[in-house]
Parts: C-alpha cells; sequence; structure tokens
C-alpha cells in the first residue's frame, strides 16, 4: 500500500524521473485496483503495452511454466522458444528474419546500427514530433527537445523534417543517408495519422537514394490498429519494422524483423538478455492471444470514434487521440476520479489506447466517462 512512508522510502532511494502520485496493485483484463481497493477500466494499458489484457491466464501459464524449467542460459546457446518466436513474427509481419531486444528503444538502436552496416552511410532522416526512445542511439532521431538537448551533441546525426511534408523529406535525403525512420502513427505526439500517400513518398524516396526504410511500430504494431503492423494500412512495404510494447503483455522484450538480405553478421549485434526464455514464451503466449481477438480490432476502435465523434477524434483500430489543449489534465483526472484511467500525451492530445481484450460494454462505460468529464 502507497502510504507516506512508502513516498518517503521511494523519495529517498529512487531516481525521480517520474511524476506519479498513485499505485496499482492488481489487474485483470481491462481493469485495474489502486492500493485502497478503487477499480478501473484501463485505457492506458501501460502505455500500450498490455495488449492481452492484464495478467491474461495463457501468458501467465505460459511464463510461468517456463520460469519453472529454465529462467535464462544467453544467447551464447540455442534458446528455448526463440526460433519458434522468429517464425511466428516473420509470418505475421511477411519478412524474413527477425531479431529480439529488450525494450521499443533498443529495437531502435539495432535498427539504427543494422542501417549503417548494410549501407555503409552514416545520416537519418527523422520527423518533427516522433518518438523512438530514450538511451543515446535512439534519442538521437527523438525529436522533443526537452529530452534531446541536454544530452546532445548525439549520434548518429539526424535531420528532422516535418511529419507528413514530402516536400521537405526529399530536400533532406541525400546519398549520405542511411535510412528514414517514422512512426505509422505518431503515438507520442498525441495519435497524429498522415495521409497514405505520405508512406508511398517515403518509400520511393529511400528506393531513389538507396537509403534503407524504417518503421517504428513500437506502438502501433502487435495489433493495435487492427492490422498487425500499422503500415499495413497504407500497402507500403518498408525495410526494417521494429516491435515492442504489446508483443509480450507487458514482459519486458523489443523485436526488429527485416527484408530478406538485412541481417546482422556474426558480432555485429548483441545482448545478454534479449530474446530469453520467458520472454519468447510470453510473446509466443501473446500472439495466440491476438490472433483471436485481432478480427474484433477495428469494430471496437469504432465504437470509440463513434462515441468521441463530437470531439473529432483521431482513430485507428484501438488508437484514439482527441485533442483537449490546456484541458487535458483536468478532464484526465477527472476520469480517474470515475474509475477510467486516460493518458494525456504530447500538446494537450489525450490518448486511448485500451487492451486489445476490451469489451464493447467496458467501452460503452469508458466512453460515457470520459464525454461526460469533457462537457
Amino acid at each position: 500500500m502507497i502510504t507516506e512512508d512508502y513516498k518517503a522510502l521511494d523519495a529517498r532511494y529512487y531516481m525521480p524521473a517520474n511524476t506519479r502520485d498513485m499505485m496499482l496493485v492488481r489487474g485483470r483484463g481491462s481493469r485495474v485496483w489502486d492500493d485502497k481497493g478503487n477499480e478501473y477500466i484501463d485505457c492506458v494499458a501501460g502505455i500500450a503495452v498490455c495488449s492481452t489484457g492484464h495478467c491474461h491466464p495463457a501468458v501467465v501459464k505460459a511464463i510461468c511454466d517456463q520460469a519453472q524449467e529454465l529462467i535464462h542460459c544467453s544467447n551464447l546457446y540455442y534458446v528455448p522458444h526463440q526460433a519458434e518466436l522468429a517464425e511466428r513474427l516473420v509470418g505475421i509481419t511477411g519478412f524474413a528474419k527477425a531479431f529480439f531486444s529488450n525494450s521499443g528503444a533498443e529495437a531502435n538502436e539495432g535498427a539504427l546500427k543494422l542501417a549503417r552496416i548494410s549501407t555503409g552511410k552514416k545520416k537519418f532522416i527523422a520527423f518533427n514530433h516522433g518518438f523512438h526512445g530514450r538511451t543515446m542511439g535512439a534519442l538521437s532521431v527523438t525529436y522533443k527537445p526537452a529530452i534531446r538537448e541536454p544530452f546532445l551533441p548525439l549520434e548518429p546525426a539526424c535531420t528532422f523534417v516535418d511529419y507528413g511534408d514530402l516536400d521537405g523529406l526529399m530536400a533532406a535525403v541525400d546519398d549520405q543517408t542511411a535510412g528514414v525512420i517514422v512512426e505509422p502513427i505518431q503515438g507520442e505526439a498525441g495519435v497524429l495519422i498522415p495521409p497514405d500517400s505520405f508512406f508511398e513518398g517515403i518509400r520511393e524516396c529511400c528506393d531513389e537514394h538507396d537509403a534503407l526504410m524504417i518503421v517504428d511500430e513500437v506502438q502501433t504494431g502487435m495489433g493495435r490498429t487492427g492490422k498487425w503492423l500499422g503500415i499495413e494500412h497504407t500497402g507500403v512495404k518498408p525495410d526494417i519494422v521494429t516491435l515492442a510494447k504489446g508483443i509480450a503483455s507487458g514482459f519486458p522484450m523489443g523485436a526488429l524483423v527485416a527484408r530478406d538480405g538485412l541481417e546482422f553478421k556474426k558480432g555485429e549485434h548483441g545482448s545478454t538478455f534479449s530474446g530469453g526464455p520467458i520472454a519468447c514464451a510470453a510473446a509466443l503466449a501473446t500472439i495466440d492471444v491476438i490472433e483471436a481477438v485481432l478480427p474484433d480490432v477495428p469494430a471496437k476502435g469504432e465504437q470509440f470514434h463513434k462515441a468521441l465523434a463530437a470531439y473529432n477524434p483521431r482513430s485507428r483500430g484501438l488508437m484514439i487521440g482527441v485533442t483537449l489543449g490546456d484541458r487535458c489534465a483536468e478532464v484526465r483526472d477527472t476520469c480517474r476520479e470515475h474509475g477510467v484511467l486516460i493518458n494525456c500525451a504530447a500538446d494537450g492530445n489525450l490518448r486511448l489506447v485500451p487492451p486489445l481484450v476490451i469489451t464493447p460494454e467496458e467501452i460503452e462505460t469508458a466512453t460515457g466517462v470520459l464525454r461526460a468529464a469533457i462537457d
């Protein structure tokens, strides 16, 4: 329970990088409970992580079963479930090979390394308001000045272009560009969705300059938008896709998948913990659950969209944004008081990224609370 003593302990020993004032202690499906016993419909889902809901029985069983056999062995040896998971990811994404990591930032770091080693080039293009992680390499292609500038200079060299601006992109890409990294939907920016023609233009620009198109699906992937990958809505095929968040239902994991001909050779990349037995077991169970619920995601997203139509929502599947401006924090807090957890992303944009298993009844309740809070 979060007592004053616990808060003091946290303040004394944990670096204050986060702002928080409540403790969640239990979760089942799309619902969580705090330390005081209050129940909430969770439309944050660990920031789009708990794709199968909280503590899905199949995922819990997979984790517990594997934990009783082998927790860690390192990539010096063949790892239980690792090859099977790579096969599943290749199968559902249509790429050629996979490599695992422990987070989305690490997956993006791997993608940047793969682009450099494959092309022999050094420079990257990313987009204003894009977010790709907080480790040094991933931070170099993350736009937000408040989190970038304290750590300058950053590598690799990166030029930022307005999201959706093809003319600006064409002016920025040249024959020294290793890759262009882009999100199908900018999640941290507040669920910003450009036209499909934008991604077609990126593909053409990369092809013209022999650069790689890297699509960051850390937030949009694993069924979040109603397809396995958000980029599938556009018909464009990138060279590399990165995944994390929803890939293992909350167990820390990330991945990158790449087209045929793009792969790390021996010694070019590695990680002690990546693709461990428990992570791979959790991810395999997660994929099974998502496969079953994925056909229902578009209809659930449409239910959210219709319920919030008065506020001009931006949505694709179960990724919904509403611009509230200065009122975002007030609306978030009011929703929490009435049993619904939502999230304020950048620039006063509300973000809803609930578990994919959320029920129509829970959507009706959550959107009713949200409408009342806005109004």
